[in-house]
């Protein structure tokens, strides 16, 4: 089987956090599952990567402990929402 895109990833992460709306985030791994149930765990560094292209777009935010952190320089367990404003 062939590894997801990671327009498959993008398209689970934006879906995830659209339906969630404002105020509300996603785990790493519900983006991931929602990729590849069987093999979400291959796919989560590619959930970090695309959130990293997206936050510093503008298009999410990540966040830690509830609040926005830097794309750049964040480590540890991550959530995903849509920019606050």
């Amino acid at each position: 089987m062939s590894e997801p895109g990671h327009n498959a990833v993008r398209d689970a992460i934006l879906k995830l956090t659209a339906e969630c709306g404002v105020g509300k985030t996603i785990s790493a791994e519900q983006a991931a599952r929602a990729v590849s149930e069987e093999n979400f765990q291959r796919v989560l560094k590619d959930v970090r990567a695309e959130a990293v292209r997206l936050a510093k777009a503008g298009t999410i935010t990540i966040y830690r402990k509830g609040k926005p952190v830097d794309p750049d320089t964040f480590k540890g367990v991550y959530r995903l929402g849509l920019p606050q404003g």
